[in-house]
């Protein structure tokens, strides 16, 4: 059914624009700025839906059907122009532009910040030999998204896992894809993650964002779902000054009040002083109370945007761009947490509440030296320094703690913080009129850090209303200290050369060779501090929300608990190295005037180091593997019409394993313990896209896409066959393959007319897709040496984290009125249908999160030229997630919760 519908599409589009047709060329020039090209004009034929944009070198061109037109060129700002034009003429078409003399202040801004709209990134895609999705600052900021995650999980085929900072591209989760910054790779904040959470990255700080979901030369070969290359701000206009000041709240923590209830240590701005305290093995030396602390409920932000461009000499311009933003933001939410047998036995069965708090500080500098039309260089500095703050408490019973007691209490304490600090530096250069040279270098170190994570758990006793500590292991009551930093060194080097112009003047394309290096090294280490308890005070009440009474120096002193640590006072530690230097060559070739051709080919050389030394091996252990990858790539263009593009795509990559997969390292959460895998090995993916689009007008777009991936010898997270059901990674099995479509449409829906813009547009996008791969047990197991055995009951599963169908719905009002004033209301919904979580083993069933759907609305105003008010209201529909274990006995909630609504209210000053 996709594939006939796909078809009767490509037959229409090729139908309707089969006549006879002439395609109309031409200029537009800037009589305000020593007649430049004018970038980004409309260009209209009158009484038509036909038009075309103009590109960076003011140029377009309009395909019609023969006959005589008025054409009619507009750019905001500058006066209307309307020129007679026979298509039987031969002529190109030239246009001087001249702005409206009562709008020039406004003009500056309103040219320099067209090269983020909707509009320009559309054109951008429709001109493109190659396939991306791109979603800029105005649709950003149109749709109320605050953050990089949020925004790409917008765009068609992708989803943001419910919970955590996963995001999946077409199915293929973390390990499958890339970030960049400027096409600079960007380091981990996560352990255990390959990339770093795009939550991070504030909307504020971002151009545009490209999405990437075929592989190219360029990328690296470390891909199977897609490259997420965030561009950053560069400031054009003359000044700019600007101050932000915003609350926010989330409905579930205000129900609260003042019993919303955080750990105490780190700072209100999410910082910590503190870390492993000295001599701790021989004295209670934790700096931090176990008392939790009532924190206010409601959030806010604060943000303070400044530019200024200067004319350097003749030909040369700086500009400068800095930004500075803090915010936080508090939730609430409340739910089952529970595991079960095959019989539907309860293992684990908690009521889970769980309490945090969350902030982001960003700073961004960006010097853009443009120093002639052929010379540009620039400098970019981020720092962003993010923190999660949480109190979880679990209410219920464990088997592993079966007695007479009535309900097992556990307690956690947890603070992250994420310190980012990326240097980039960048040039372009024209050498000739053929010739051209890009170059970037970065330099970029990551450090997170986890000081002081606290457990406790506790017995409650109904009779006497009471609680003890309780102990079936020494580990039940700890606290624990984890620290990753990472520091990373990467450069891009690329030649390209033009091959010339054909007989119609167009380009016939252009060759390029590149080298592409990264190196980086990762340490991390990690110590849990024990707390044994006597037998006599494991009976004594304690007060869940003032442990100090029992947790002191005078205790520790007394016997009433010890405290011991693995090898002593020395943590677990691994590390890793990893040097990746690859060449690449790619060409680009219009074969005729419609169809266009890029072939490329990338060579890999990788080396990765891996040593540990922790509780399963206390002697330092080393593993490493060398690999070289050669990775052809094609894409393929034919022009239908002016408008309309079927594209092609074809290639091979790879997907390494991370640091932490192949140390045998222990993690241990409240409810799963993760552990490495030291023989795991890359996998190889084989990709293949086809796409057909139609940009009907310069602000609309019409596309069907079909997709397909081959991968041999996965890599999958499971659940291994052992008494405490650790996790760990590994080769699932042989081969595994994704394919799907997906529809995208954006659409003017009405237009109101007037002079000022007054429409309602509307956007969707619909992914459907499937995913299989072999489940076998015997190639674990064989693969392994036997150090990894799995009792599933079944040879094939689908992968996880992937939905069968992700649904993205917009429609947005936008008026403007006069002297800059305006209003923009938007309402956005997504919807992801069920999708497995992980893998279940003998006969436990799988994990299944439940598909769920959530509605937003946002609405921006700009009541004076000055001055904007903004309001957003997320999550309003409020659904319950909800994770089942699908089970022999039918399907029971492994944990369920509702996130609540949240509402923001903001202003914003320009001066």
């Amino acid at each position: 059914m996709k594939l006939n519908f796909l078809a009767a599409a490509l037959l229409f589009g090729v139908v309707t624009y089969a006549q006879d047709t002439k395609t109309i060329k031409g200029h537009i020039y800037d009589t305000a700025n020593n007649n430049e090209p004018l970038a980004y004009a409309t260009v209209m034929l009158q009484n038509t839906s036909i038009g075309a944009e103009t590109d960076e070198n003011g140029y377009f061109e309009i395909e019609c059907e023969q006959g005589s037109y008025l054409l009619e060129a507009s750019y905001a700002g500058y006066q209307t122009f309307v020129l007679p034009y026979d298509t039987g003429s031969a002529n190109e078409v030239n246009i001087n532009m001249t702005p409206e003399e009562a709008n020039l202040n406004e003009l500056v801004i309103t040219v320099n910040n067209r090269k983020s709209s909707e509009t320009a990134l559309l054109s951008e895609q429709r001109k493109s030999l190659e396939i991306k999705q791109q979603i800029g600052a105005q649709e950003l900021s149109r749709k109320g998204v605050g953050d990089v995650a949020a925004a790409v999980a917008k765009t068609a085929g992708i989803s943001q896992q419910e919970g955590s900072n996963n995001v999946y591209v077409r199915g293929l989760g973390d390990r499958y894809n890339s970030t960049s910054l400027n096409g600079l790779p960007v380091p981990s904040n996560d352990p255990e993650k390959k990339n770093i959470n795009l939550e991070l990255f504030s909307t504020d700080i971002v151009e545009y964002i490209s999405i990437d979901k075929t592989f190219n030369s360029r990328n690296t070969g470390d891909f199977g779902g897609g490259n997420v290359d965030i561009l950053s701000k560069d400031f054009k206009d003359s000044g700019l000054f600007e101050i932000e000041l915003g609350a926010q709240a989330n409905t579930n923590a205000l129900s609260k009040g003042s019993d919303f209830v955080l750990p105490q240590g780190p700072s209100k701005m999410g910082y910590a002083s503190y870390g492993k305290p000295n001599n701790a093995l021989n004295g209670y030396n934790f700096q931090n109370s176990l008392q939790p602390e009532s924190a206010g409920p409601i959030g806010g932000n604060f943000g303070l945007k400044a530019g200024k461009s200067f004319l350097i000499g003749e030909t040369g311009k700086l500009n400068l761009f800095a930004t500075a933003s803090f915010d936080n933001g508090f939730t609430y939410r409340e739910g089952i947490n529970q595991s079960t047998s095959a019989q539907g036995a309860k293992l684990k069965s908690f009521n889970q509440e769980k309490f945090s708090q969350t902030t982001n500080t960003t700073g961004m500098f960006n010097a853009n030296y443009h120093v002639n039309d052929n010379h540009r260089l620039a400098y970019n500095f981020l720092y962003i320094n993010s923190s999660d703050l949480s109190r979880d408490t679990y209410t219920g019973s464990d088997r592993d703690f079966e007695g007479d007691h009535d309900a097992l209490l556990v307690q956690r304490g947890t603070f992250i913080q994420n310190t980012v600090l990326i240097n980039q530096l960048l040039g372009n250069h024209k050498l000739n009129e053929k010739l051209g040279f890009d170059w970037a270098v970065s330099y970029n170190t990551i450090e997170s850090d986890m000081p002081d994570r606290t457990q406790n758990k506790m017995f409650y006793w109904k009779d006497s209303d009471t609680y003890t500590l309780a102990q079936r292991t020494i580990t039940d009551n700890h606290r624990y200290f984890q620290n990753l930093k990472e520091d990373e060194i990467a450069a891009n080097l690329a030649l390209n050369y033009k091959l010339g112009v054909d007989e119609n003047g167009n380009e016939k394309g252009k060759v390029t060779f590149g080298y592409n290096g990264r190196v980086k090294k990762r340490d991390f280490e990690a110590i849990q501090y024990n707390f044994r308890i006597s037998g006599d005070a494991l009976t004594s009440a304690v007060n869940p929300n003032n442990l100090d009474t029992f947790f002191n120096q005078q205790n520790y002193t007394s016997g009433l608990f010890s405290i011991s640590a693995f090898a002593g006072d020395t943590p677990q530690t691994y590390s890793g190295e990893q040097n990746i230097h690859a060449s690449f060559g790619n060409l680009e070739y219009r074969l005729t005037d419609k169809f266009s051709a890029v072939i490329g080919l990338r060579y890999e050389k990788i080396d990765q180091t891996v040593q540990w030394r922790t509780q399963l091996d206390a002697i330092e252990q080393t593993n490493k593997f060398n690999r070289n990858e050669f990775l052809p790539n094609l894409s393929l263009k034919y022009e239908l019409s002016g408008t309309q593009n079927l594209r092609l795509a074809a290639s091979k990559t790879y997907t390494l394993p991370q640091f932490k997969e192949r140390a045998r390292f222990i993690y241990e959460d409240v409810t799963e313990i993760k552990v490495g895998n030291p023989y795991l090995y890359p996998s190889q993916n084989y990709n293949f896209d086809l796409k057909w689009e139609i940009f009907p007008m310069n602000d609309e777009v019409i596309s069907v896409a079909t997709f397909g991936k081959y991968i041999q010898d996965p890599i999958n997270e499971i659940t291994m066959a052992s008494s405490t059901n650790d996790i760990t990674w590994v080769n699932i099995g042989d081969k595994g393959y994704v394919y799907g479509a997906e529809f995208e449409i954006k659409k003017r829906l009405f237009d109101f007319g007037g002079t000022n813009i007054n429409n309602i547009s509307g956007g969707l996008n619909v992914s459907y897709m499937k995913t299989d791969q072999e489940v076998d047990k015997d190639k674990i197991q064989r693969e392994t040496n036997g150090l990894i055995n799995t009792n599933f009951d079944f040879d094939r599963s689908s992968f996880t984290g992937a939905s069968d169908l992700l649904l993205n719905a917009d429609i947005s009002y936008v008026t403007e009125w006069n002297e800059g004033r305006g209003m923009t209301a938007t309402v956005a919904y997504t919807h992801y249908s069920d999708r497995l979580y992980a893998l279940g083993v003998e006969s436990k069933g799988n994990l299944i999160d439940k598909g769920m759907g959530s509605l937003d609305f946002i609405l921006k105003t700009k009541i004076h030229k000055n001055f904007a008010l903004d309001f957003a209201a997320r999550n309003i529909l409020n659904p319950e997630f909800r994770r089942i274990q699908d089970n022999a006995s039918g399907a029971i909630d492994a944990v369920t919760y509702k996130r609540g609504a949240f509402f923001s209210l903001g202003g914003k000053y320009t001066f």
